[in-house]
């Protein structure tokens, strides 16, 4: 028996309509279920969570008048920067990395020490972002300070 264009055609034909029917039954399954959209919020939530861990958080931030402050977070974000590029987030760990450096008393030396030690992709990521997270930075510490001064008055 010799199988035709026209029936290899059919044969394609049906399993495409069989497979199209088998994912529009089980997304309407999917759909019905209560405790998918439960489910849903909560990877969204942990998702977001864990992106907000990489972030600012204004509780962080230290004081621009406290040396030591500055340099406890300069140390945490090198570390932390380092932790993350480890475990292969490039974005987080060039985040943290560039909010060391914009804290920094000597970016220029921390940056060539840097450009020394770090793989050039991930470098030339780190220099890109660097104005933004800087900027970042700035605008969090001009509103944590706006914050405290009212809390003074």
């Amino acid at each position: 028996m010799e199988i035709t264009r026209t029936t290899l055609g059919i044969a394609v034909g049906i399993a495409g309509t069989l497979f199209l029917g088998y994912c529009v039954y089980f997304d309407q399954q999917r759909r019905k279920d209560p405790l998918f959209k439960k489910k849903l919020r909560e990877r969204r939530q942990k998702a977001q969570q864990k992106t907000n861990k990489s972030r600012i958080i204004d509780g962080s931030l230290p004081d621009m008048n406290d040396h030591q402050a500055m340099q406890l977070f300069f140390v945490q974000q090198i570390q932390l920067g380092e932790e993350l590029l480890g475990a292969g987030d490039l974005e987080g760990g060039v985040e943290h990395l560039g909010q060391a450096i914009a804290v920094c008393g000597q970016a220029e030396n921390m940056l060539s020490v840097l450009q020394q030690t770090m793989p050039a992709p991930i470098f030339h990521l780190l220099l890109k972002k660097l104005p933004e997270v800087s900027e970042r930075l700035r605008l969090a510490m001009k509103a944590k300070s706006k914050l405290q001064e009212e809390d003074v008055e």
